[in-house]
């Protein structure tokens, strides 16, 4: 008799999303069924195109015990949030209530359909102010926004889940998500964008004004410098951290990052290369709790994940993300 491999369905909430997207195309081509739950508030429909899509809420729990009665989960990769830091500090319950709460009603749906498994979309906003460069996983964590201290309250609910129920988690911290699909096959533009790589990139393809915020930090050409890790290698280390809960690691957390940092001016000169277009700067004043310098220790994570991010070159990360643009 023949043996059929059963694919393990894989729940990805905010999985419309930038990232998401991405890791349900990877969970797709590794064997895996991947099941978008979206509610589209921010996500594209049209990024949700690997696996199965469900329009559903994490606010209900209507929406969540049919999501997982249809589907038989296995595990669940957590990207729906708000990501915004300015909203954040100017809405902050809008955040502490989907980011927060929301989630804990989606911890609680697994524990009642004993699903003890869940990889965590976290971010280096939960260290706050660096303390030391580069940060390691063990880096103080004093957020300075409330979308940080979102993230990190999630962490804490996940590690008294884990001792208290056995939900075993794993928390990757991204510190500049960049790039997108190097095939071309996803593209996925935000309503709002906040990351400064399409930004900029807009900013040349529509002949708009682009602003620094700031020009006078301690750095060696007075803007920030942050650490830009290619979406394609966000992905792999989201499957890998599965993998590594399918063979029933413990819980735990990783800083994803090159390891590596450029700063603003370094980028925009790399888009004015791979674009071939000019940018038209202005410079203004800082952003309140912006850090000088924001650079990942990668070290744990590929030691215990053995990740190894292959887009380390700035210029590959902005060729991708200008070919999603002009698709």
């Amino acid at each position: 008799m023949r043996n059929i491999m059963v694919k393990k369905t894989i729940l990805v909430t905010g999985g419309a999303g930038f990232i998401g997207s991405h890791v349900a195309k990877m969970l797709d081509s590794s064997g895996y069924h991947p099941v978008i739950f979206d509610n589209l508030s921010t996500g594209n429909k049209t990024s949700a195109c690997y696996g199965s899509f469900f329009l559903g809420d994490l606010a209900s729990l209507h929406d969540l015990k049919k999501v997982f009665e249809q589907f038989p989960i296995s595990a669940v990769i957590h990207f729906a949030a708000f990501i915004d830091v300015g909203e954040s500090v100017k809405e902050p319950a809008r955040y502490y209530i989907n980011n927060v709460s929301n989630t804990l009603n989606l911890l609680e749906t697994m524990r009642l359909f004993h699903v003890d498994k869940m990889i965590f979309s976290s971010s280096a906003a939960i260290f706050g102010l660096p303390v030391h460069i580069p940060i390691g996983v063990d880096h103080p964590c004093f957020p300075v926004n409330p979308y940080g201290e979102t993230k990190l309250m999630v962490e804490k609910v996940l590690r008294s889940y884990s001792h208290a129920y056995g939900l075993h988690s794993c928390s990757l911290r991204y510190f500049n998500a960049a790039g997108s699909d190097p095939e071309g096959s996803l593209k996925h533009m935000k309503r709002k964008e906040t990351h400064l790589i399409p930004k900029i990139l807009q900013s040349m393809k529509q002949n708009q004004l682009l602003t620094i915020f700031g020009t006078d930090y301690p750095t060696k050409d007075g803007t920030c410098i942050r650490d830009y890790v290619h979406v394609d290698d966000l992905a792999r280390a989201h499957l890998l951290g599965l993998e590594q809960l399918f063979k029933e690691a413990p819980s735990s957390a990783y800083n994803l990052g090159i390891g590596n940092g450029y700063s603003v001016r370094e980028v925009i000169k790399a888009a004015e290369k791979v674009t071939g277009l000019p940018a038209r700067v202005i410079e203004g004043p800082r952003r309140e709790g912006d850090p000088a310098v924001l650079i990942a220790d990668p070290k744990k994570a590929m030691e215990e994940l053995k990740w190894q991010p292959k887009y380390i070159d700035l210029e590959s990360m902005i060729r991708h993300a200008w070919q999603a643009i002009l698709l």
